[in-house]
């Protein structure tokens, strides 16, 4: 049903003067007459009878206008709803992260981006698929991640490197040691970050290149736990350095893969809302102007 014709048939319905209608919308009279009655056809009964020199609905056309004031009605909700998403300044972007990511990469993105755009509502996602891989979905717009895809449709954009870092209790034997090679670490306990995970998969990588082999003696969900376990003196453990909570002796690692790079990931195949292409223009801008920074505590 023509939703132009509908909101010609409210006009007259509210008493407008079919001229006056015409000439509002630029359609000549005998235009408009021809859009009623199809509409009267599609309907299957007069909704309008002529009263002297005016249109008057009918009863069946009283009827019928309720329905149309709340379906017009529901219908300028739904394109202002449009409108305000395709309006970059006041629309949505949706972010995925790991949770590595969450106490310090996140929160600078977001404030950042919020002090310059404060109307922009930002939806927060924990990221990465079963094996950890950035598998923005179709919610989401941005993922950060530390894995690059192998999906060609996604693309994967690094803002930074941030340094591995091994902690061991404060009575361990190579507590104060300062930096070392990953290889020094053989034959100690470890505590793990649960796997999979992207973060779980870097270090077991950076530990089979220096030829370790983990025994791993507990698996922890978060890093936080990690740590707590480590400041126990119930194993070792690599962590990144943002990660780094103040509990454990820390030793930098001098092995030239003890490092990870965060990116950025998007489809290339979905188009962005012009408020989710804000976001990821600004998160790429600050990483150029090299203004991120991994804390280290």
């Amino acid at each position: 049903m023509d939703t132009d014709a509908l909101r010609w048939f409210q006009l007259v319905a509210d008493g407008v003067r079919v001229t006056e209608v015409a000439e509002t919308e630029h359609l000549t009279q005998p235009g408009l007459s021809r859009a009623l009655a199809r509409l009267e056809r599609e309907v299957g009964t007069p909704l309008l009878r002529r009263q002297g020199r005016v249109l008057r609905t009918t009863e069946a056309g009283r009827a019928f206008k309720r329905h149309v004031d709340r379906v017009l009605h529901e219908l300028d909700d739904g394109l202002a709803a449009v409108e305000q998403l395709l309006d970059p300044e006041t629309g949505t972007v949706a972010v995925a992260f790991e949770r590595s990511m969450g106490t310090w990469l996140v929160p600078q993105l977001v404030s950042s981006f919020r002090d310059e755009h404060p109307e922009v509502r930002v939806l927060l996602h924990h990221g990465g698929g079963a094996d950890g891989a950035p598998q923005p979905e179709a919610a989401v717009d941005v993922e950060l991640s530390s894995r690059r895809p192998r999906d060609p449709s996604l693309r994967w954009a690094r803002l930074l490197t941030e340094p591995l870092v091994a902690v061991v209790g404060s009575r361990h034997r190579l507590a104060g040691a300062g930096r070392l090679p990953v290889a020094d670490l053989a034959g100690e306990a470890f505590v793990a970050l649960r796997g999979p995970s992207p973060f779980r998969a870097s270090a077991d990588a950076l530990l089979a290149d220096a030829g370790v082999d983990p025994a791993v003696a507990f698996e922890a969900d978060d890093l936080a736990t990690v740590q707590g376990f480590v400041a126990s003196g119930l194993g070792v453990a690599l962590v990144p350095a943002s990660a780094v909570d103040g509990r454990c002796e820390v030793l930098g690692l001098t092995d030239p893969g003890a490092t990870r790079d965060l990116g950025m990931v998007w489809s290339t195949e979905r188009r962005m809302l012009p408020s989710a292409a804000l976001f990821r223009d600004h998160v790429l801008a600050i990483a150029r102007r090299g203004h991120l920074a991994v804390p280290f505590g």
